[in-house]
C-alpha cells in the first residue's frame, strides 16, 4: 500500500499552547455589559465571578476579565472573530446611545469592524476566514504597540525564553514581531512611531507545555515577578536577551496545562435568540467550523 503523503508540519503548535484571556480593569460593570454582551453579543460566564464587582466574559475558548477598577487600556488592540458582520453592526448601533458619554466608537472598514470600548480599548473584529483557521469566534490575535527597533529583540525573547515560533515580519508596513501561540492564536508587537502611553497594570494570560523551563530561563534573568501558586507564576518585561534592556511591558500570566482552570469549557451563548423569537435547541453556538474534509 503506497502510503499518503500528509504535511505533518501544519499540525506542530507552540510551546505557548493557549491566549485565554485579556485583563483589564473596568469603572462601570453596567457599561461593560451594555459593551462586551449586548453590543458584540459575546456570553458572561455563568459560573465564575458572577457578583457585581469583576466579569468573565467568552469568545470562543478565550476570555475578557473585567474586573472593577481605574479603567486599563492594552496598548495595542485585540483581534476577535464574530461572524456575522451585519447582525454585529445592528447590535452595535442599539448600545450608542447608552454609551454616547463614552469613548465607545464604531468604524466600519471593508476588510473588518473597529469598535472602541467606553474606556478606549481597541478592538478589530473580523468575520471568520482562513487566515484564522477554523475559528467561528474567537480572540485571534492581540497586536501591540512597541517601540521603533524592538521587533528583533523580542521575537528572539520568545524564541529563547518560551520556545515559541517567532519570527519579524510587517505588519501595515511596520516591523512586527510574530509569535506563534496553540492553534490559531498570535501575539503580534508592532513598531510605533513616537512615545507610548504609561503601562497602566493590563495583563494577559498564556497556558505553556514546558511550565518549567521558561520559569528556570525566567528567573535566571530575574524577570519573574510573582511567584502565584504551584501552577502559575508571573513576570512583566520583555527584554533584549544580550543586554538586559526593557524592550516592551506587559505582564503575563503564566500557567501549567495542569492548572485547574486549563480546558475548561465556556458557554457561548447563541446572541440571535431572543424571547419572542426563541428556538429550542439553539441556545449555544460553537466557537468552531466544521470541518472543511
Amino acid at each position: 500500500m503506497t502510503a499518503q503523503q500528509f504535511d505533518r508540519s501544519r499540525e506542530d503548535t507552540s510551546n505557548i499552547v493557549h491566549l485565554e484571556h485579556v485583563n483589564v480593569t473596568v469603572p462601570d460593570q453596567r457599561l461593560a455589559t451594555l459593551f462586551y454582551i449586548s453590543g458584540l453579543g459575546l456570553t458572561r460566564d455563568p459560573y465564575l465571578m458572577a457578583s457585581v464587582d469583576n466579569m468573565w466574559v467568552n469568545v470562543g475558548r478565550s476570555q475578557f476579565h473585567l474586573p472593577t477598577g481605574r479603567p486599563q487600556v492594552l496598548r495595542g488592540r485585540t483581534g476577535l472573530v464574530i461572524p456575522d458582520r451585519a447582525w454585529l453592526l445592528k447590535r452595535l448601533d442599539l448600545v450608542r446611545d447608552g454609551l454616547k458619554e463614552s469613548r465607545f466608537e464604531v468604524i466600519e472598514q471593508a476588510a473588518c469592524i473597529d469598535a472602541v470600548c467606553p474606556w478606549g480599548n481597541r478592538l478589530r473584529i473580523h468575520e471568520p476566514d482562513q487566515r484564522f483557521g477554523r475559528v467561528a469566534l474567537g480572540m485571534a490575535y492581540l497586536a501591540f504597540d512597541v517601540p521603533a527597533g524592538t521587533a528583533a529583540g523580542i521575537s528572539r525573547f520568545y524564541r529563547d525564553i518560551f520556545a515559541a515560533p517567532a519570527r519579524v515580519t510587517a505588519e501595515g508596513g511596520r516591523p512586527c514581531a510574530e509569535v506563534v501561540v496553540g492553534r490559531d492564536q498570535r501575539l503580534l508587537f508592532v513598531e510605533a512611531d513616537g512615545a507610548l502611553p504609561a503601562y497602566d497594570g493590563h495583563h494577559i494570560q498564556v497556558y505553556l507545555a514546558d511550565f518549567s523551563g521558561a520559569y528556570r530561563r525566567l528567573r535566571e534573568r530575574g524577570l519573574v515577578s510573582q511567584e502565584s501558586s504551584q501552577w502559575q507564576y508571573r513576570f512583566l518585561d520583555i527584554t533584549d536577551l544580550d543586554t538586559g534592556k526593557v524592550l516592551f511591558t506587559i505582564e503575563h500570566e503564566v500557567r501549567s496545562m495542569t492548572h485547574p482552570l486549563y480546558g475548561r469549557p465556556l458557554v457561548n451563548r447563541n446572541p440571535y435568540q431572543t424571547n419572542n423569537a426563541f428556538a429550542a435547541g439553539y441556545e449555544s453556538r460553537s466557537w468552531e467550523l466544521p470541518y472543511p474534509g
